[in-house]
């Protein structure tokens, strides 16, 4: 049967085992089968791609590069590193949807905030102590790079406003809203559903407080524009913003994101 080793063909056996290709590689103790991580007693079959790892291993940006290619799988992988992101404030949101973003080998981010850091984002946002005083498009770029040392980005640190937001933002594939800012949040709206039409768009509305998991959902607006929250749970006395329940939004913001990148490739595993 015909196999892959490292991205290399080769023939073997009925019956090799995984344990039989990595004795090839001393010290290996990571083994990664179509993009799946298994143990060495896998038997191989025909097709299957295959590799061995040291999980104290570092790795080059083409060897980094290889492993996203062996965890995502090829056809997925072309689509998000050839693929363009804007994200428009980095609070709570914004630094959890480009963390996602940058670990998944996305082409390139354009990132957005005028702001500092300062002691009360350390609650919600990926920002350490260390870095309050910072600017936050100097800080994320930081932590980004620390996540994905040769993630590509593009940093804006200006107040966005609805006539800077297209010039800012040309280019990008997708716009990630992560707006405190309720007048800002539908001015944004509004260019997605007019003046940036051929550019995807993934908003948040209602992330506040500590209510059900299950009522942040993703909701469909028009073929390209969607918002992700309940629509309800606002910011406000009593009811603050907080790490779990602005995590989950934000990971429906990148995930949306990621399937209207391979929606568009007509790589989606079922509708929007």
């Amino acid at each position: 049967m015909k196999i892959r080793v490292h991205e290399q063909g080769r023939e073997v056996g009925a019956g090799t085992r995984l344990a039989d290709i990595a004795a090839e590689f001393p010290g290996s103790d990571l083994f990664i089968v179509n993009g799946c991580q298994v143990t060495d007693t896998y038997e191989l079959r025909d097709g299957d791609g295959c590799w061995c790892l040291s999980k104290g291993q570092k790795v080059s940006r083409d060897e980094l590069h290889r492993l996203l290619y062996l965890r995502h799988t090829p056809g997925v992988q072309d689509v998000i590193s050839s693929s363009v992101v804007g994200v428009m404030g980095l609070g709570g949101l914004g630094s959890a949807v480009a963390g996602a973003l940058a670990r998944i080998g996305i082409g390139r981010l354009i990132l957005a905030d005028y702001d500092i850091v300062d002691p009360t984002n350390l609650n919600r946002q990926h920002f350490f102590v260390d870095q309050i005083g910072m600017k936050k498009t100097e800080a994320l770029a930081a932590n980004l790079r620390r996540m994905n040392p040769y993630v590509d980005l593009t940093l804006h640190d200006c107040r966005l406003t609805p006539g800077n937001i297209p010039s800012l933002f040309a280019g990008a594939d997708v716009l990630v809203e992560c707006f405190d800012d309720p007048a800002l949040k539908a001015a944004a709206f509004r260019l997605a559903l007019t003046d940036m039409k051929t550019m995807g768009y993934v908003g948040a509305s209602g992330v506040a407080g500590f209510g059900d998991n299950n009522l942040i959902t993703t909701v469909r607006h028009r073929p390209h524009v969607f918002v992700v929250g309940d629509g309800e749970s606002e910011s406000k006395p009593g009811q603050g913003l907080m790490a779990p329940r602005v995590g989950i939004a934000a990971h429906h913001q990148a995930n949306q994101v990621l399937r209207i990148l391979l929606e568009r490739a007509g790589q989606t595993d079922g509708a929007l």
